[in-house]
């Protein structure tokens, strides 16, 4: 991966976006594409949109959501700590411990995620699941009055941790989910930026993904495509205690991986792995006999209805502080995009 592209990953990764709070990663991607698209539109929602060759008559759409699972402030206790809820879904467990960063008015206020000593617990307290309510957030305050100082109720907070490498060709950060498909969708739109296009492309940096696929529904009204992708992680099954005859076998490095079922159109799936055989890209398939639980569901059922695919990139330990992927898998994935767009024609007809 070329070190530009790389160091955008890491800025946008490290970029805190809770749903319905993603300016800072939006504003990043936004920089990152500006000078390469016709058009940049930033909704009243917050998804950012990046148009090539407007006047096309076919529209292709591109997602990859900015939004990450986080926290939100709901109560400061007379002491000065912070109670918290969920903003998407994660283990609460995964958060004992965990430095935090909350969105403040006037820039991050840095705090720790704290729960009784375990010396302090009895036997069956020590046994029980870890749940919001028993966890909370010090910021050093010494009262209400102290914290108010500097945070306020409502405003979101994540976990504060840096994108490493890890080894050659691994990657580690919190919020690949999916700020690593937000990543594609720009790098695509850069590379077609230089390509004579038949069709027009709009990549979308969707929002609010976690809390209900809330940006994609909006954003798919509003291009009204004829066809998308949605580009997002997926479970990789190459890790202890995953179950392959679940999740199929998806291993990191071995390439983009696609799907098919009920979300998937099966001219567009066939054309995406036509496509990739041409450029000898590894793929990796899996079976979804329902819908996604991705943009790629709001984009196939918007207005009248498009033809839609998931392309998803093979991730370890999803909603958590550590997710895992390869940055092979991300230079393949942009690669196949690339050329099938650029060589999609004018029109095409993508029914069954």
């Amino acid at each position: 991966m070329r070190k530009d592209a790389e160091a955008f990953l890491k800025e946008l990764l490290e970029a805190p976006s809770p749903s319905g709070f993603e300016q800072p990663a939006a504003t990043v991607f936004a920089a990152r594409i500006a000078d390469h698209v016709d058009e940049l539109i930033r909704d009243v929602h917050g998804n950012t949109m990046g148009v090539l060759n407007p006047k096309a008559a076919f529209k292709f759409m591109l997602a990859g959501h900015v939004d990450e699972i986080g926290l939100i402030i709901t109560h400061i206790d007379d002491k000065g700590y912070l109670y918290t809820a969920q903003i998407g879904g994660m283990d609460p467990a995964l958060l004992v411990g965990q430095r935090v960063k909350i969105m403040g008015r006037k820039g991050p206020i840095f705090g720790v995620i704290g729960r009784k000593a375990i010396h302090q617990m009895k036997p069956d307290e020590r046994k029980k699941n870890v749940e919001m309510e028993n966890i909370w957030v010090d910021i050093g305050a010494d009262s209400r009055k102290d914290a108010e100082r500097h945070v306020a109720v409502g405003q979101p907070l994540v976990v504060d941790v840096p994108y490493r490498r890890l080894g050659d060709d691994k990657i580690v950060s919190r919020a690949m989910d999916d700020k690593a498909g937000a990543f594609v969708v720009a790098e695509v739109l850069r590379a077609l930026s230089r390509r004579k296009l038949n069709i027009s492309v709009i990549g979308v940096a969707t929002v609010q993904e976690e809390i209900g696929l809330r940006g994609a529904i909006t954003s798919a009204y509003r291009v009204h495509p004829d066809a998308g992708i949605a580009v997002d992680v997926g479970f990789a099954s190459d890790h202890p205690e995953t179950d392959p005859k679940q999740l199929g076998e998806v291993k990191l490095g071995k390439g983009p991986n696609l799907h098919r079922g009920a979300n998937i159109n099966p001219v567009l799936e066939d054309h995406l792995e036509k496509t990739a055989r041409r450029l000898k890209i590894p793929v990796q398939i899996s079976a979804i006999p329902r819908g996604t639980g991705t943009d790629a569901n709001a984009m196939q059922l918007s207005r009248g209805g498009a033809a839609t695919a998931l392309v998803s990139i093979p991730n370890r330990y999803m909603h958590t502080p550590v997710e895992i992927l390869s940055l092979r898998d991300l230079d393949a994935i942009i690669r196949l995009l690339v050329e099938f767009l650029a060589a999609h024609p004018a029109q095409r007809d993508y029914r069954p």
